[in-house]
């Protein structure tokens, strides 16, 4: 929902909007509230096209019980900091208890309040209601997105001050409930970034320095509230460290316990671009190698939330500068995702060699063969998939049956097959293949009587099986981020349907030299999707998917690694896709095979023919 790398910066116009505690209004009154009986629901603030800053009334004085219930929720959708506001609708103790903070509970619309029939008579002190709907997603005390499902019910109990005789919320739910829209309203995603710590790919800013290989920046997405101070939120944020979720496979370069010091806060960048960031004790005594991987970090995080920061300054407790860094200098520190701009499209074109096309899929280029075997034409493959450094790649032979893995280089042989499936069928036996930024390649056998994912060390060797507990179903597709720490895998479970999930990408030393590889913690990242059909990354935290919604309407979208929606257009419909391919550079196109053959779609584009006769499309990876 938020600016990042794969959106662009947001610049809207602002105007000026009032909650007043019956609902919202432009800058005029309200109409009247009930003061006993049955409520409406809280209708959720329709998106505008235009930016709004909302800002909360107080509860008026003598308010019933139903409009004190109506202006608290209300207010929560305020861009109110404090939510100051919304605790004026609290008892004192109520106040002292409640942790806005802790959960936002996003609703499909906005809550219903249904009265409780056993309390709210004229004699009576206090006054119960309950706030119910259908839950959407949960964004919890980290700012980590999860989607949800099933029926939300939380009871809201008044009571009446002794003193003043005003009504006031004595007993509510943790956290912030609100709609759909009024979340997106409120809310954008920032990816936060650290460093892969799983595997070789990790090594410190020294390492780096004296190797020439840049680390790998991670992104761990987050939603942050968009107009209350959100550089500061997202500082914040990246110095508490990341997710629980991403933590295992990752590491944060600030010391334990580092922090803005107490009291900062309205963070902006200089007139020349250049945020100065503030930091307490535990940063002081670092040296310049990590600073400058502390400052990689907050400059690719404040890149995600407005690319118009292009430097940042750290500084110590006393004032004097830790370290400065530019946008050049942390690109070659460390890398998001692709090491380099591909430097072809490759596919299967109609005489089952593999084939490839300069500046992904330019219409003015001719398909050629690779060099090597795998270009020869003698062995017929039906998919492929390229090492991130284009110089080798892995297909499958046109049975399914036999992975070849072999060097696009003039006269390299094939070579015999690295694996074989026992599947019966074509579409029981090898997935295509996908490479990861160690340069291993990841492959799933469909066969249903040993369903297997595996994993072959650079391309060779005995595959390693690799473990996915909690696995329901066999994977179909498999592809790994260009991080190597996440893997996105379509995988169909026994009613047919298939369905998108990301897991972490874990490995232990085990027994000589094998390593123990699993895939972890898998979760859902197209949860509106009944049937995903294809998928590919598309950058740091965003993958394209394409598959059956509910109802059986055939759609194609963008996702979010943590299962939300990213703002910005979908890809225009394609009839009949069975694959996609989709790079981190934006500036090459979208690509997929469906029924009218290989097109493309450049941004801002149609859908073009690249080629009529031709097959499973893929970028490096």
């Amino acid at each position: 929902m938020g600016a990042d790398r794969e959106g662009g910066a947001r610049q809207r116009p602002v105007r000026a909007v009032a909650f007043a505690a019956c609902g919202v209004v432009l800058l005029a009154g309200c109409a009247s509230m009930p003061d006993n009986g049955d409520l409406r629901d809280v209708e959720s603030t329709p998106r505008q096209d235009t930016e709004v800053r909302v800002f909360a009334m107080p509860p008026r004085e003598d308010a019933p019980p139903s409009e004190i219930v109506q202006g608290f929720l209300e207010a929560l959708t305020s861009d109110d900091p404090s939510y100051a506001t919304a605790r004026q609708y609290l008892t004192g103790a109520a106040s002292r208890n409640w942790s806005p903070d802790s959960a936002t509970t996003v609703l499909s619309n906005g809550p219903d309040i249904q009265v409780d029939r056993s309390t709210g008579h004229d004699d009576t002190d206090d006054y119960a209601f309950t706030l119910t709907g259908t839950k959407v997603a949960r964004v919890d005390e980290q700012q980590s997105y999860t989607p949800l499902g099933g029926h939300y019910s939380q009871p809201v109990h008044l009571a009446r001050d002794k003193k003043t005789g005003q009504w006031r919320i004595d007993v509510l739910p943790q956290g912030v409930v609100m709609g759909q829209s009024d979340f997106q309203r409120n809310y954008m995603s920032v990816n936060k970034y650290y460093f892969a710590s799983n595997g070789s790919a990790a090594t410190g800013a020294a390492s780096a320095a004296s190797t020439g290989a840049p680390v790998t920046a991670v992104a761990d997405p987050v939603y942050v509230r968009e107009r209350v101070d959100a550089m500061t939120q997202v500082v914040r944020s990246v110095l508490k460290g990341p997710t629980r979720w991403l933590r295992p496979v990752v590491r944060s370069s600030f010391p334990t316990g580092t922090a803005l010091p107490k009291g900062v806060a309205g963070l902006v960048p200089d007139d020349q671009n250049k945020l100065t960031v503030p930091l307490n004790e535990k940063a002081s005594r670092v040296g310049r190698a990590k600073c400058t991987e502390m400052a990689t970090q907050l400059l690719f995080t404040l890149q995600s939330l407005t690319p118009t920061v292009d430097s940042v300054e750290l500084r110590r407790a006393d004032g004097s500068t830790l370290c400065t860094l530019s946008e050049e200098r942390a690109e070659t520190l460390a890398t998001r995702g692709s090491v380099k701009r591909p430097e072809y499209l490759y596919f299967v074109d109609d005489k089952h060699r593999l084939v490839r096309i300069a500046g992904g899929g330019a219409q003015t280029s001719a398909a050629e063969p690779v060099p090597g075997a795998l270009g020869e034409g003698t062995q017929k493959f039906r998919s492929v998939g390229v090492s991130w450094d284009e110089h080798t790649a892995a297909a499958v032979g046109f049975d399914g049956r036999s992975l070849f893995v072999s060097p696009m280089v003039a006269g390299a042989p094939l070579g015999d097959p690295v694996l074989q499936s026992a599947g019966k069928t074509e579409d029981d036996r090898l997935t295509p293949p996908s490479w990861d930024a160690r340069g291993d390649l990841w492959v799933a056998d469909r066969d249903p009587a040993r369903p297997r994912l595996l994993v072959l060390e650079q391309g060779a060797g005995r595959p390693i099986e690799v473990r996915v507990p909690g696995l329901d179903g066999r994977v179909n597709a498999v592809r790994v981020a260009a991080d190597g720490v996440r893997i996105a895998l379509v995988v169909q479970h026994k009613d047919g349907n298939r369905s998108l999930l990301i897991g972490r990408i874990e490995r232990d030393g085990g027994s000589g030299d094998r390593p123990v590889v699993s895939v972890l913690e898998l979760r859902s990242a197209a949860p509106q999707l009944e049937d995903v059909t294809a998928m590919s990354w598309a950058g740091d935290s965003r993958l394209v998917v394409a598959g059956r919604e509910q109802g059986g309407v055939q759609t194609m979208r963008y996702v979010q690694v943590d299962g939300s929606t990213p703002e910005g257009p979908a890809p225009a419909a394609l009839t009949g896709v069975q694959s996609i391919a989709a790079s981190d550079d934006e500036r090459l196109p979208l690509v997929a095979y469906s029924e009218d053959g290989i097109v493309r779609m450049p941004s801002g584009a149609q859908w073009q023919k690249v080629v009529k006769d031709g097959s499973a499309p893929v970028y490096p990876g």
